[in-house]
């Protein structure tokens, strides 16, 4: 420990006594404190100053040595962003005595402190730290203290002794914290066997910093535990991409570029990969490589489809019973169901599980109205959820993957939905409430924009749907896949094995819809039309004028006296000069400008005002927001002005209102401008859509496809033809590897499938379970 101290000694330093902690979040463990200052060898003359960092149970009125920088806040002066720290420990003997005594020691008084230190000298803490069966040495002192005594040095000192071993590896203090919760005291003995356990245990701990680790520790490059990591990294960046397995051979090759050592052979790699299959560390089933969540997944949701579909419909009606049900609900809603939409009705009612698909226009909303007041007549039950006495009783579930598709839904239907995620009772770290155990209760459930749902989410929300649920997919196979692992949709309606059926005939067309009609000419690979409309405009231009077009058509509609925030800029890139971060930057200045007395916040990244137009980029089930969700910075509050003593901002997502801390802000990002993907879900007013050349790596058919059918009223496109249409004629290559087509065809036919007992609760963890 003190050859650690030493090692750190050389950096800027504040030695103090800690006054008061003006902030903490036990969480993150995030604190922000005032010292007095003791001792230092920064360029500081004040006696007090106010530290930040990650910090593990401080006490007042102890000292501690801060290894940091300073820093100048441009309203409250100068601070220390503290990067590591440690209880500071008297060296003399009187100094320990002191120290062993105080409050921080419970049952140890003045007599026993000196007796521990006549015997075990002035380094005594280090000694006791190192090895705390030496305390037996001391004389006259009970068990019990003795064991209290080192559990109580293990932690004020545990924490603080691995901050400063991990420093030297240039791991900060965020991970640090981390790595402590995960392994507490036995870290630094971890990191020192294994680093790449860090990889597999640690979020967001990247294998190349283990493998830095490890050559400094001298681990050998071909060492079993490197190899191992090498496969998990691997397979985890490929799911990132879509894919549930990798294929074996492409998995070696990504492993033998990433390992690149000469000693390491094909048949060493082959080896641990059957050693990690033995052990279940990976799934390895006929030349597919699967980590154990996403293979579990993919069985467990198959299953759960076999259990559904084998489990009758509760009651059927013949054909003209239900065409005098659609004659009056016809007559009430004034309007007629074309072919198409009456069988899909009657599909639906007569199918444990069925698919809806279409384009737009095509009346997929019509038809689930009808599906659901079909339902509500055949069982002659109430739509409307005033009349029962609980929400579990309600017998319609209606829910969808984002909160903004899920308000769509209920504004279409006039019913309630939900997203999934809050459907399931989704609690963070906890995982989801609803499962196998604890059901969904009602009798029939709607899941929109079905396209959306990844592997993970489809398991578990199956899971939750009880035997006697029928069940309605909707959504339109030809936008973009999850962005979670897998093609759910796309396997399902290629396996054959679940009834469907596509609506073709578009009704929004006949009222002269030129967004409906590009769509459809992009869907049915015909070169369309890009002659201006009335709900389609084309205005060329090429990239380094991209700003000035966009920025353009927001002065227009604003002198037209335009709702600006109904007008959203989708875009596939963040970065160049017409990308999505310098659009944001753009319009943000447009359309909120800095003024003197708008208060706003600044992060490396970004600065937010008030006013401000927001993406939500992760779920934060305990506020109600979710990834994609859209809001507006209604407030920001300064560190002074709430009982916090921390800066607060405000935002407003539909009916709700969030506060963040600073340390939340990463969650966040302008929204005038978002990604295409973000977007799924979601419709808007008018959708402006940049298409140049620069983009060309990201231009698809099926991403262009999914920006335009996103706008209702408008749709204004910013680019160059060529680009446009050279987008449109690329079909998606990046085919994902799953296997969900497979699992579902071999039990249908009623095959065997792999190991369905090997599954245990542990072994159906996700990201899910850790977001």
């Amino acid at each position: 420990m003190e050859k650690d101290r030493q090692s750190v000694e050389e950096k800027g330093y504040i030695k103090g006594e800690l006054l008061t902690t003006i902030f903490h979040n036990d969480q993150e463990r995030f604190s922000i404190v005032k010292i007095r200052v003791q001792e230092t060898n920064e360029d500081f003359k004040e006696t007090e100053i106010v530290a930040k960092g990650y910090f593990s149970g401080l006490q007042e009125q102890t000292a501690y040595i801060f290894y940091g920088q300073l820093e100048r806040h441009p309203k409250f002066g100068v601070q220390y962003q503290v990067n590591t720290y440690q209880t500071f420990i008297p060296e003399t003997k009187d100094g320990v005595i002191a120290y062993l005594c105080s409050d921080l020691f419970y049952g140890v008084g003045r007599k026993t402190a000196e007796r521990i230190v006549e015997h075990l000298g002035e380094r005594a803490i280090s000694r006791i730290l190192d090895n705390p069966e030496i305390l037996e040495e001391v004389p006259q002192m009970k068990k019990e203290t003795r064991e209290q005594l080192a559990k109580s040095l293990q932690e004020n000192q545990g924490f603080e002794h691995i901050v400063v071993y991990l420093s030297k590896y240039g791991i900060g203090l965020k991970m640090a914290q981390k790595i402590y919760q995960q392994y507490k005291e036995d870290a630094i003995e971890v990191l020192n066997e294994d680093p790449y356990r860090y990889v597999f245990d640690i979020e967001g701990f990247g294998f190349q910093t283990a493998d830095d680790i490890a050559r400094q520790n001298g681990l050998s490059l071909t060492h079993p535990n490197r190899i191992g990591a090498g496969c998990i990294y691997v397979l985890q960046k490929n799911v990132q991409n879509g894919h549930v397995y990798l294929p074996l051979d492409k998995c070696m090759e990504e492993m033998l570029s990433l390992l690149s050592h000469e000693s390491l052979s094909v048949s060493t790699i082959t080896d641990r990969l059957d050693e990690l299959n033995t052990d279940k560390t990976i799934i390895l089933r006929e030349g597919k490589v699967y980590l154990p969540s996403l293979y579990y997944a993919e069985d467990g949701f198959a299953s759960n489809l076999k259990r559904l579909m084998d489990s009758p419909v509760e009651h059927e009606t013949t054909e003209a019973e239900l065409m005098k049900i659609i004659g009056d609900i016809e007559e009430e809603e004034t309007l007629s169901y074309g072919k198409e939409q009456f069988e899909a009705i009657n599909q639906a009612l007569h199918s444990k599980l069925m698919i809806l698909t279409g384009g737009p226009g095509t009346g997929k909303t019509t038809v689930v109205k009808g599906i659901i007041k079909s339902y509500g007549a055949v069982h002659q039950l109430s739509l409307d959820p005033d009349d029962y006495d609980s929400q579990d009783e309600y017998p319609f579930i209606l829910t969808a993957p984002t909160g903004r598709a899920a308000k769509r839904l209920n504004e279409s239907t006039g019913l309630p939905a939900l997203t999934i995620h809050r459907l399931l009772g989704w609690d963070g770290n906890k995982g989801f409430n609803k499962d196998q155990h604890e059901q969904l209760s009602g009798k029939f459930l709607i899941v929109d924009e079905f396209s959306m749902v990844d592997t993970w989410l489809a398991n578990h929300l199956f899971k939750a749907i009880p035997d006697d649920m029928q069940v309605l997919l909707v959504g339109d196979e030809d936008q973009l896949p999850s962005v979670g692992p897998g093609q759910v949709l796309a396997d399902l309606l290629a396996s054959g094995h679940l009834p469907s059926v596509s609506l073709h005939e578009v009704y929004r067309q006949k009222e002269g819809s030129k967004i409906i009609q590009l769509a459809h000419e992009i869907k049915n690979g015909t070169v369309p039309s890009l002659d201006n409309d009335k709900d389609f405009s084309f205005i060329r231009c090429h990239e380094p004028q991209m700003l000035e077009a966009v920025t353009k058509i927001f002065d227009s509609a604003k002198n037209k006296g335009l709702d600006l925030r109904d007008i959203q800029v989708l875009a596939p890139m963040y970065r160049s000069q017409a990308g999505i971060t310098a659009i944001n930057k753009e319009l943000q200045r447009l359309i909120n400008p800095k003024t003197p007395r708008k208060r706003e916040v600044k992060t490396k990244e970004a600065v937010f005002r008030v006013g401000d137009k927001v993406l939500q980029l992760v779920n934060q089930p305990e506020n109600g927001v979710y990834n994609g969700d859209i809001g507006e910075v209604v407030a920001i509050f300064r560190e002074e002005e709430n009982t916090e003593n921390v800066e607060q901002l405000v935002i407003e997502f539909e009916d709700k209102e969030v506060v963040y801390e600073r340390k939340d802000y990463v969650n966040i990002m302008h929204a005038y401008c978002i990604s295409i993907h973000k977007s799924q879900g979601s419709e808007f007013p008018i959708v402006i859509l940049p298409v140049v050349s620069a983009y060309h790596r990201m231009l698809r058919k099926n991403l262009l496809y999914t920006a335009i059918t996103r706008s209702k009223e408008s749709l204004i496109i910013c680019g160059e033809d060529e680009a446009f249409l050279r987008g449109i004629r690329t079909e998606d290559t990046n085919q994902r590897y799953t296997t969900l087509k497979e699992q579902l065809e071999s039990r249908m036919n009623g095959q065997a499938v792999p190991d369905p007992e090997e599954m245990d609760e542990d072994e159906e963890l996700s990201p899910y379970d850790f977001m």
